[in-house]
């Protein structure tokens, strides 16, 4: 009766090594969950300076700070450092039009310019990052196409700024 008992606790133990180790083991090479970027220092309270702050990107590079552990400034004065957003910018083009010359696809660019610095000294110079997505267009569904406008802006300002995060990892 006492070797199973000592068998369960010996299996409990090696099994929770095992957990203990498959966690341990990918941080140890570098890996880091998917989002979660770790910033620096010098980038842990950022103020994000924008002309508009209501934008899908800076909202979305906001958060992203957040989840790579930051905590923006509220305020310039109080700002380990500052990322300047020179341009955030959608622009819509038509892609493709019928024979009746109505639009049949449109195609989506999000472009984002932005700089980093901290106090006197440039971190990053500015730099230019963008994302283009096309979808199709129907004129019978107007109101679902507009709305699927809406979201792929959303996820191309996501995945910009992921790709800000990114580079403000590196600095």
């Amino acid at each position: 009766m006492q070797s199973a008992s000592l068998r369960r606790r010996t299996r409990a133990a090696v099994s929770k090594l095992g957990l203990a180790l498959v966690f341990a083991v990918p941080g140890a090479c570098g890996f880091h969950l998917e989002g979660r970027t770790p910033l620096p220092q010098s980038m842990k309270a950022a103020y994000v300076q924008a002309t508009d702050h209501q934008t899908d990107f800076v909202q979305s590079l906001r958060k992203a700070l957040l989840t790579s552990g930051a905590r923006p400034a509220l305020d310039k004065a109080t700002a380990s450092s500052v990322v300047n957003i020179l341009k955030d910018e959608v622009v819509r083009r038509t892609l493709s039009v019928s024979a009746l010359n109505r639009p049949n696809e449109y195609e989506v660019t999000y472009t984002v310019r932005f700089s980093v610095s901290a106090g006197d000294k440039e971190l990053l110079a500015p730099q230019e990052v963008s994302a283009t997505r096309s979808y199709s267009f129907d004129e019978t569904r107007l109101l679902a196409k507009e709305h699927e406008e809406a979201i792929l802006r959303q996820a191309m300002a996501h995945d910009l700024a992921d790709r800000v995060v990114r580079q403000l990892s590196s600095l």
